[in-house]
């Protein structure tokens, strides 16, 4: 019930509302301090020139006139990312796969590794460096060089380091 008055006493007389809007002078500028004046005139009669800037010139209008330009846009980022993603992905079967692996994954997109086959390269690398190399392992998985090259290098999930206890002398306690 409050939203049909609020509505009706919105609507009420717009048309005329808006023709009154419509039909006033546009905002004055604000006043300027009487103590700034002598300045304002001090710099008009130094810079004539300011004025020339709101006088039409026909001669700048001509040129306007005679300029004709004829551009073509690049094509938009947005049209080549549709085509790349139009674009079938290819995939392989899995390498390595668990028997109980949760996800079931039947194949995997060239270039890229599951977790279970990364776990893998990164194990045989370990084991066999000299037969498990980053070429080999590029060319058998689908992977560019350089990736496997980054995986080698900064993924070492399998080296544990175990610290030494400290061998403290410790005092036993007695009761008194």
């Amino acid at each position: 019930m409050g939203a049909r008055v609020s509505r009706a006493l919105r609507n009420f007389n717009l048309e005329q509302r808006a023709h009154g809007e419509i039909g006033r002078q546009q905002p004055r500028p604000a006043p300027r301090h009487p103590g700034t004046e002598a300045l304002l005139q001090q710099q008009l009669h130094d810079n004539p020139q300011v004025n020339e800037v709101h006088i039409k010139s026909e001669k700048l209008v001509s040129f306007l006139k005679d300029v004709y330009v004829d551009s073509t846009d690049a094509p938009s980022k947005k049209l080549l990312i549709d085509e790349k993603s139009k674009q079938v992905p290819e995939y392989r079967l899995p390498k390595a796969t668990l028997n109980h692996e949760p996800f079931g994954i039947k194949r995997v997109p060239k270039g890229k590794l599951s977790i279970v086959e990364a776990l893998t390269v990164l194990n045989n690398h370990k084991l066999q460096s000299q037969v498990w190399t980053a070429d080999k392992i590029a060319e058998e998985y689908s992977l560019e060089l350089q990736y496997v090259k980054g995986l080698l290098e900064f993924f070492k999930p399998f080296e544990i380091k175990l610290l030494p206890p400290k061998q403290d002398k410790k005092e036993q306690i007695t009761a008194r």
